[in-house]
């Protein structure tokens, strides 16, 4: 015979009377668990009576817990719900895991309120045992559905940043990197970048030390002692991916050997991908490629500690940066230049080759002198002077079309790009300048077009003077903080008559890598298991 409202109600208020001798009425608790065989109104009733009484009745345990998940999976959403909501009630002791489990398996729900009813109550018992949590969730990541495992790392990914220290305690936190290095060994694109953002804002690797193991993660992942396929985008792909992750682990000053170093990865960009620019394969069609590679050495390149072949490693940066930095237009009969011939001045790939190779010559002062034969660095300096003649033009064009605008008139998509461009050519003069001297200085420093101007930077704007406003010294200090990395544009000037028309180029930086999982990012068999509580 099926229970009743009637029937809940009345063995709910046998038990709620009993007080101490509550343990002695087990066939009251049995009728409230046959509830769920009920209709919705008793199925709803049930889910709220069943947690109530749980813990007194132990020899029913997984009778009631099964009774719970039944109505977790039932047709009714409002039950689902409601029996969701309750379940960190059954989170106690050795059943804690199991809870976790089962609300990991239920994040595949399609339903955003549910889900979200979900998300709260992992919350909840994450405050009550956050390491039983974890080894519930983790066992989902490692072992569960495609979906489940998708959704539970992006729960740990956000929701753990917003756990107090009560809750994410030291020993919680070094548990979370031993289960997330685990998980690192057969894991997506997009997974890794959400996994290495949980683990970066773990506060036991907020030391150099700990940002030295995440470093060790992320050169594992990216295969630096595997030559590259410049043909392969997912390899491409990988190499951007992991490069972008290593970066924000930097520290400075590098001479330290206390801090953590870009080394490995300037190294294998210098003798891996320099030489395979031009061959390189976008793993997203509107990137460009080239300029992206560039602008990662050139932020990674501060950054780099002591390096075993410096020399030849300098040589390649010299040589790709020849290749960008053009020679000046044979003149015609009448000695003016050929419009049809004048070379395209790529300000943006020179600025981060020249920054890179400003960095690295730091540690090989005499190398223009001493590395370089007379007849290529009588070559270069033409190229640098060349170089420099039109950026003073771009310059002094760029001042003009800026010049008086203010506020929401520099906020314009047009004038975005000029004021970048500004910086741009700014940078290539000041580092040009360095080379210039006898001999060549490194001592400068500039700030990368499409960083944000450093605080300590900051000056009192002032009228810049006519050779002011050339050096590009004072000039780059009174430029208003750049775009978001995932908004940057190419100043890429046209040939021929110098001109303040700017061409721009804009990507969304992709997370996420083509193909599925393997050993890092390879192919990850595809799982069909239901829902195993």
């Amino acid at each position: 015979m099926a229970v009743t409202i009637e029937d809940l109600y009345r063995n709910y208020g046998i038990l709620a009377d009993a007080k101490d001798g509550l343990s002695q009425h087990k066939d009251a608790y049995q009728v409230i668990l046959d509830g769920v065989k009920g209709g919705p109104k008793e199925k709803r009733l049930a889910a709220q009576f069943i947690p109530k009484f749980f813990s007194n009745f132990p020899e029913l345990a997984d009778a009631a817990i099964h009774a719970q998940l039944d109505l977790c999976e039932d047709e009714d959403v409002s039950i689902r719900r409601q029996a969701i909501k309750e379940l960190p009630r059954f989170a106690t002791g050795e059943n804690i895991l199991r809870v976790a489990d089962i609300l990991t398996q239920l994040l595949q729900t399609d339903d955003t309120l549910e889900f979200n009813q979900v998300n709260a109550a992992l919350v909840s018992i994450f405050k009550m045992d956050a390491k039983g949590t974890l080894g519930g969730m983790f066992s989902q990541v490692l072992q569960g559905e495609d979906v489940v495992r998708e959704r539970a790392i992006k729960f740990l990914s956000t929701k753990l940043k917003t756990l107090s220290e009560e809750v994410m305690t030291k020993e919680v936190e070094e548990y979370v990197f031993a289960e997330t290095k685990k998980v690192l060994e057969d894991v997506t694109g997009e997974e890794f970048v959400l996994l290495m953002r949980l683990v970066s804002g773990l506060r036991v690797l907020q030391t150099v030390n700990g940002r030295q193991q995440l470093v060790e993660l992320v050169v594992e992942q990216a295969f630096l002692e595997q030559a590259l396929n410049p043909a392969d985008p997912d390899t491409v792909d990988r190499l951007l991916q992991c490069t972008r992750q290593a970066l924000p682990l930097f520290s400075f000053p590098p001479v330290l050997q206390k801090n953590v170093h870009s080394t490995r990865f300037v190294t294998y960009f210098c003798e891996h991908v320099l030489p395979n620019l031009s061959t390189l394969t976008s793993p997203v069609a509107e990137l460009d490629i080239q300029l992206e590679v560039l602008k990662l050495l050139a932020e990674m390149s501060p950054f780099c500690g002591d390096m075993d072949k410096l020399e030849p490693n300098l040589t390649m940066l010299f040589t790709k940066l020849l290749e960008f930095m053009p020679l000046p237009p044979e003149e015609v009969e009448n000695g003016e230049n050929s419009a049809s011939e004048e070379p395209k001045l790529q300000f943006s790939y020179v600025e981060c080759l020249l920054f890179s190779f400003h960095q690295l010559g730091k540690k090989l002062p005499d190398f223009l002198l001493d590395k370089v034969d007379a007849e290529r660095l009588k070559d270069f300096k033409i190229r640098l002077q060349y170089f420099a003649r039109g950026l003073q033009v771009y310059i002094r064009q760029l001042r003009v079309a800026l010049q008086g605008k203010t506020g929401d008139a520099l906020k314009t998509d047009e004038n975005k790009i000029k004021v970048v461009a500004l910086k741009i050519t700014n940078n290539i003069n000041v580092l040009i300048k360095d080379l210039f001297h006898n001999p060549p200085s490194y001592k400068s420093t500039v700030t990368l077009s499409w960083k944000p101007v450093q605080k300590t930077e900051a000056v009192a704007p002032k009228r810049p003077s006519g050779e002011e406003m050339g050096s590009g010294g004072s000039t780059k200090k009174q430029i208003s903080p750049q775009p978001r990395r995932d908004a940057r544009q190419i100043y890429n000037p046209p040939s021929g008559k110098y001109s303040a028309t700017i061409g721009n180029f804009s990507y969304e930086q992709r997370g996420g890598f083509r193909g599925g999982r393997g050993r890092g990012f390879g192919a990850r068999g595809s799982r069909s298991r239901g829902r195993i509580y």
